[in-house]
């Protein structure tokens, strides 16, 4: 599973509000949304993130394991 919890951290430790990536950097509220249930999101978008965070594609994004349900 793809999970967004880095970016969180990163926004945070970068002291960036979502207002400010909403309003400033021209990201819709609907990719916040999309994060937020760590739903697909395009490598364009990532890069997007990136560019406006100035960090590497780990601190956006990182895969999980999902547990097995066997």
């Amino acid at each position: 599973m793809i999970s967004y919890k880095p970016f969180w951290a990163t926004l945070k430790q970068k002291n960036i509000s979502q207002y400010a990536i909403v309003e400033k950097y021209g990201i819709s509220s609907s990719v916040l949304t999309r994060m937020r249930r760590n739903d697909y999101l395009g490598l364009r978008k990532i890069e997007d993130l990136c560019k406006i965070l100035d960090c590497d594609i780990c601190d956006i994004v990182r895969y999980e394991k999902e547990k097995s349900t066997d």
